[in-house]
């Protein structure tokens, strides 16, 4: 139907029949849906449960076009599978690496950079921004125009990413657009595809954030998700462990030190979180009832828990992690 009215927050379809339903607004004049008005206005979120195979779908669909497409993803929660986006859509993208303004300033761009370009997955250009703290937006605008081939341009990234953070920034930059689009540190925020007309040669089209199922945002409720979700930069926590000791972070993972000599465990996960440091695992069974997984430490490592951020670990070793059987672990290279 070409009457219908989409949220302007979220991009669902309006509709004042079912209260229950996604897309309820108590009257159809409203551009935003009830959900959003509550979460914008109130800070109230209402889980909305949608399958990735719905948002790949979504995918597949831009994938047919001949757009740029700017792949939008988290510094602090860089996906295993960068290059799985490829498999989906062969469309000219940039990879934004966003959320500079977390980590730590003395990060260098060009390390950053690099090591994306190490992995040898093709992209027309790896760019650091942060949609926050207006970092390097206008360069992102620059190499949107020289790669475009219509008007066109998809975002797309997994949730959290900060896809919506960003649309806004390029919005209240370069657009003389009220609309804002609905912004969470929670899953599901964005619905459905949303267009957004910058100025007369740039037109966004934001995309649903595909769903990290290991993710611990996903498993944990939204008190929670607000305090693992950092707003300012990350102050990096450096622990020196020795054999039979461990750290716990909350009550979400614990990590123990079981083989090597002394080495240096640094945490780049939120300020707010508290960490506590175990001297002798002997006797301390404290969430030894979790899922237990066990790594073979390469040197310069990092143990990225999927949601949470990741611990840089010096040298080699080897470590249990005891965590929720459902979130993802894995060891990669150190990012910083």
């Amino acid at each position: 139907m070409n009457n219908e009215k989409r949220c302007l927050g979220c991009g669902v379809i309006l509709q004042d029949e079912n209260v229950l339903q996604e897309g309820y607004t108590n009257s159809l004049e409203n551009d935003i849906c009830q959900r959003c008005f509550r979460m914008k206005n109130y800070g109230e979120y209402q889980m909305v449960t949608k399958s990735n195979e719905e948002y790949l779908d979504i995918l597949r669909e831009v994938g047919k076009t001949k757009d740029l497409v700017l792949y939008v993803t988290d510094l602090l929660n860089l996906e295993k599978d960068i290059e799985k986006i490829r498999e989906i859509i062969p469309n000219k993208m940039i990879l934004v690496l966003n959320k500079k303004d977390v980590l730590p300033k003395s990060v260098k761009e060009t390390k950053l950079i690099k090591y994306l370009e190490d992995k040898n997955v093709f992209f027309e250009e790896v760019i650091v921004i942060s949609a926050n703290k207006n970092l390097n937006i206008d360069y992102l605008l620059k190499r949107i125009k020289y790669y475009q081939t219509s008007k066109n341009v998809y975002v797309v990234g997994h949730t959290n990413s900060g896809k919506s953070s960003l649309i806004n920034k390029l919005i209240k930059n370069y657009s003389d657009k009220t609309q804002e689009l609905t912004m969470s540190p929670l899953p599901s925020t964005t619905l459905n595809t949303i267009v957004i007309e910058i100025n007369d040669y740039l037109t966004l089209i934001d995309t649903p954030g595909l769903v990290e199922n290991g993710s611990l945002l996903n498993h944990v409720d939204e008190k929670m998700i607000k305090k693992i979700s950092p707003t300012k930069e990350i102050k990096p926590r450096t622990y020196q462990l020795r054999k039979n000791q461990s750290l716990i972070i909350e009550n979400l993972v614990r990590i123990d030190y079981v083989e090597g000599d002394k080495n240096s465990f640094t945490l780049f996960i939120s300020n707010n979180l508290k960490v506590k440091r175990l001297l002798n695992l002997v006797n301390n069974d404290e969430l030894k009832d979790l899922n237990k997984v066990t790594y073979n430490v390469k040197y310069d490592e990092d143990l990225v828990i999927s949601g949470l951020g990741f611990v840089k670990i010096v040298n080699k070793g080897v470590i249990n992690i005891y965590i929720n059987k459902d979130i993802d672990t894995f060891m990669r290279k150190s990012l910083i």
